[in-house]
């Protein structure tokens, strides 16, 4: 049941951002025009209205599993109360809960800011960036409630994870510009950001291919300096981050030159949540945000 149920929050947590994306690649970022109700009067999508029923009811689908992220926030809070207050690190475990219920409540604001100021893109690059943070929240949350195995690398190897943490995180957020700057902005009124998509994409394309060429760096290091234990969970949890690197990297790359479909667009989308779990479960497993 635990594993359930904390599995469910960081699956929730990634949810989010795979239905946000329906939303924007579907131009129904205003489907439901204001907030925190979908039409003036009512919480639902109304017959008729003029942003178009189909539109609506994909903007009110990701409203709703909302719900069911709070429904799993609420969850993993009483699981603290059941499993983890009489452990030692209950006060870390504590302040965890305590991120997920304000994460949530920061989101239902953010993204009524995003509904209200008509999908301005600081706005919805905010909601997206905040549900990164929480994907890592909810990754660290699960991982410690369940006892998951960490191990400490060398101090080199260590300052090398965290730069590829960093330039991972650089590698969102250009990306988050591009697509603010390009046609999947959520509404075909929806302002843009003023760069360049062409620029951007590139610059985008370019960081990928360091954090790539990194990452086997740290792979390589991995295998040559670090202890047997060590060595085999690291290596098994930045290999994977690095599989998952070169797929995100040829689908964005084919979306690139295929004139951005929708349908790769989403799964490079879904791309992105699973690089970034990827690599926090890493960071989470090797220590790398300890200070010891």
């Amino acid at each position: 049941m635990k594993r359930l149920i904390y599995t469910f929050l960081v699956v929730t947590q990634m949810g989010i951002v795979v239905t946000g994306g329906a939303v924007r690649l579907t131009g129904s970022g205003l489907g439901c025009p204001t907030w925190p109700q979908c039409t003036p009067g009512s919480y639902t999508p109304v017959p008729h209205q003029a942003q178009g029923q189909l539109h609506s009811w994909i903007e009110f689908g990701n409203r709703l599993l909302t719900f069911f992220l709070i429904v799993a926030i609420f969850a993993a809070i009483i699981g603290y109360f059941k499993w983890g207050r009489n452990r030692n690190d209950s006060k870390i475990l504590g302040w965890m809960a305590a991120v997920q219920f304000l994460g949530i409540v920061a989101q239902i604001v953010v993204g009524g800011i995003s509904v209200l100021t008509h999908l301005n893109p600081f706005a919805v690059s905010a909601h997206f960036l905040l549900s990164i943070v929480l994907i890592a929240a909810s990754i660290s949350f699960r991982q410690r409630m369940l006892g998951k195995p960490q191990v400490t690398l060398q101090p080199l190897t260590k300052t090398y994870g965290r730069v590829l943490v960093l330039l991972t995180l650089v590698v969102i957020n250009l990306g988050v510009i591009v697509t603010g700057s390009g046609p999947h902005a959520g509404d075909a009124m929806a302002k843009r950001f003023h760069v360049d998509p062409r620029t951007i994409s590139w610059l985008h394309a370019d960081s990928v291919i360091a954090l790539i060429s990194l990452t086997f760096g740290l792979w390589l290091l991995i295998k040559a300096s670090e202890s047997s234990g060590a060595k085999e969970l690291s290596s098994e949890k930045i290999g994977l981050f690095l599989s998952i690197c070169l797929a995100q990297g040829f689908i964005g790359y084919t979306q690139y030159f295929t004139g951005i479909p929708e349908l790769l667009v989403g799964a490079h989308l879904l791309g992105v949540t699973l690089v970034w779990s990827s690599i926090w479960s890493f960071a989470f497993s090797t220590k790398l945000l300890s200070t010891k």
